[in-house]
């Protein structure tokens, strides 16, 4: 009976208390209601680096699978799947909520940044404002809830060079010269004071840029293409 109900939640925000943590750093949550409540658990690796969570306290979760076990069937949540992103911003956006706007990829480093990238098959709506809201709300709410994590949220686009170059944010892009050999490859060229902003700090930027498009990114300086 749990397996069934709990089961058609897959992939969906759900919002659990917590009421235990276990030496191993497992925490459960009671999740739902009355006789409809079950227990949810969220294994270290699903819990957001540096966020301390406390007994009593409230957090949505993201619920991944429903696991048939010996004992009976588990919950399992996660607080670091890029899908509860992509359910936030569902519940935040209404324009996403009907498919005016579609999220086309996520690429997450939970609880320090997160890139999303949007589009729009109405030339009507910007679906980069949509996201961010008036003066910011929709996803200063968004941001609040994950605890600060940044969100770059980037417009999609079917020409790979196009994408690739958005996908850089904040770092200005001179040129992207696609692998000739038809690989999913790149070089990106920047201008030189740009090249930290592009990499990142520890090249977080350029690794979740890569992981959002799904290219292998190559990040020099102009002056490197010049001297070629």
């Amino acid at each position: 009976m749990i397996y069934d109900e709990w089961g058609s939640k897959e992939h969906e925000i759900l919002t659990g208390t917590v009421h235990r943590i276990d030496p191993r750093g497992t925490v459960h949550l009671r999740i739902g209601s009355g006789n409809e409540a079950t227990e949810g658990l969220m294994g270290s690796n699903e819990q957001v680096p540096g966020e301390e969570l406390t007994e009593g306290q409230l957090v949505k979760v993201y619920l991944v699978e429903v696991r048939r076990t010996t004992r009976g069937p588990q919950v399992m949540v996660s607080r670091t799947h890029p899908g509860l992103v992509k359910r936030l911003f569902e519940l935040e956006v209404p324009e996403i909520y009907d498919g005016t706007v579609e999220i086309r990829s996520i690429a997450r480093e939970a609880g320090s940044r997160t890139k999303m990238a949007v589009w729009s098959n109405d030339a009507n709506v910007d679906p980069i404002g949509a996201c961010v809201g008036p003066r910011g709300q929709r996803v200063n709410n968004i941001v609040e809830e994950l605890r600060g994590e940044k969100i770059d949220i980037i417009k999609y686009s079917d020409a790979p060079a196009e994408y690739i170059a958005a996908a850089l944010a904040p770092a200005d892009v001179v040129e992207v010269c696609m692998a000739e050999d038809g690989s999913k490859a790149c070089r990106v060229i920047v201008p030189d004071d740009q090249l930290s902003l592009a990499i990142g700090k520890e090249g977080q930027n350029a690794r979740l840029a890569a992981r959002l498009v799904g290219y292998k990114i190559d990040i020099k300086p102009k002056s490197y293409k010049d001297e070629e």
